[in-house]
């Protein structure tokens, strides 16, 4: 053995008078009366300043903490009244959404419609507008090329009346014919 443990055996056995089986005492359970008198006293001198001075800081800290989670609860309450409110105008907004762009699509339907139907129409007018131009156009070439045809015509014939009178038609009776035409000019 140690000289450590024999001095605390020696010292063990001076304080608590132990024998050879170790600590004796009045009950194998109980301690002696004067450790329950002052142990008990201190007991109840600890647990009255406790109730006195922790119970109120422990009160107040409970109900501070009762306070901070009602907070919190009621915050998580407003914030989901909230959630459940934004995702409501959002689905309505989808649905407004849907709702726009049917309409906006029937505009776009209307207005396809009504340009496709002016193209239309102004089409009608522009060929409308060619065709009696052509026709026009095309009388007037007619009407001219009618007076270019007679006039050539009455170029050749009267070509051919000289060329056939100058042939037929002898200087005498060409004389003849020159002084009644004279004459008739003359008199009218």
């Amino acid at each position: 053995m140690s000289v450590a443990r024999i001095a605390a055996g020696i010292i063990l056995d001076a304080e608590f008078g132990v024998d050879d089986k170790g600590v004796v005492s009045h009950h194998w359970l109980l301690p002696e009366p004067a450790e329950i008198i002052y142990g008990g006293a201190a007991a109840v001198i600890i647990f009255g300043l406790l109730y006195w001075k922790a119970m109120p800081a422990a009160k107040k800290a409970l109900a501070a903490r009762t306070e901070r989670i009602q907070k919190e609860l009621d915050a998580s309450a407003a914030a989901e009244s909230s959630a459940k409110a934004e995702a409501a105008q959002i689905r309505q907004a989808k649905g407004d959404i849907e709702g726009e762009r049917a309409r906006l699509l029937a505009e776009a339907d209307a207005d396809a419609a009504q340009v496709l139907a002016e193209g239309r129409a102004r089409l009608e007018d522009e060929v409308a507008e060619l065709e009696a131009r052509a026709e026009s156009e095309i009388a007037q070439l007619a009407s001219r090329s009618g007076s270019e045809l007679r006039s050539h015509i009455s170029v050749l014939s009267s070509e051919a009346t000289e060329a056939l009178v100058a042939r037929e038609l002898d200087a005498a009776t060409q004389d003849a014919l020159i002084e009644n035409f004279i004459a008739k000019v003359g008199a009218a």
